[in-house]
């Protein structure tokens, strides 16, 4: 079984379409996404539609409840720019997207054999704003995970890529496909990588394997996109996009 992973979409049409442009050279069995679909980017309604015509099982993120429930903004950022694009998103999208975003689930477990599963959640199993990362300590992952179990957890969120075994659980993060930032704990604006990211997950005869994977992306048609929108933040996150030659 070969299920592939995509998450923190973000309303980069051009960075879906290059991901899912290589998910069809893989001959995967299953597309699973794991949230925050339409948000903070340039082309929300055109990305959610994208996805709910790719008919795989999503995870409600905490941004596509923030588009659900735009009260509980204030408590995870009071920023005004924050909200300004929010609401943007908002007046975006039609009855039948929103009608699609409340089919979104907290957790999904997928079955690989009888004594195997993939759990897949957002920021843990817990909560879709827990953060999980290479560096958080042992205790506090006991914590997030929440007594849940499962041969593979895969989670988004942090926009960074991650494998770590944690009492024989392989946990993954599968990075972000819109908006993959170059460090955590960032304390100005990220800045994007120059490639959008996904993972597959493999399950062959008991042997797990996971392919955490960065497809190219055109960086200038991303600000082309975003400059041709009405999007209010796409001066400042154009800017955050860095070039591959950036990374030489």
């Amino acid at each position: 079984m070969r299920i592939a992973l995509i998450s923190d979409i973000h309303g980069n049409l051009v960075s879906l379409e290059a991901v899912l442009n290589d998910i069809a050279q893989e001959q995967v069995d299953q597309i699973v996404c794991l949230g925050d679909v339409a948000t903070l980017g340039p082309k929300p309604r055109e990305v959610l539609q994208r996805v709910e015509d790719l008919n795989c099982p999503c995870v409600v993120g905490n941004h596509d409840q923030f588009l659900l429930e735009p009260d509980i903004l204030r408590d995870y950022m009071d920023a005004p720019w924050f909200a300004e694009s929010i609401a943007w998103c908002v007046e975006q999208l039609d009855e039948a997207d929103f009608k699609f975003l409340r089919s979104f689930q907290p957790l999904l477990e997928i079955p690989l054999d009888a004594d195997h599963n993939l759990l897949c959640f957002h920021g843990s199993p817990k909560s879709n704003t827990d953060i999980i990362l290479a560096m958080t300590p042992p205790t506090n992952v006991d914590e997030l995970l929440g007594g849940y179990k499962a041969t593979i957890m895969a989670g988004g969120h942090t926009h960074m890529q991650m494998m770590r075994q944690h009492k024989g659980i392989m946990l993954i993060n599968t990075g972000s496909v819109g908006m993959p930032f170059e460090q955590a704990l960032f304390v100005h604006a990220p800045r994007y990588l120059p490639w959008a990211e996904y993972a597959i997950v493999n399950f062959v005869r008991g042997v797990v394997s996971v392919d955490l994977r960065r497809v190219p992306v055109d960086v200038e048609l991303v600000r082309e996109t975003a400059a041709g929108s009405a999007f209010p933040d796409a001066l400042a996150w154009s800017k955050n996009w860095l070039l591959p030659s950036d990374m030489l």
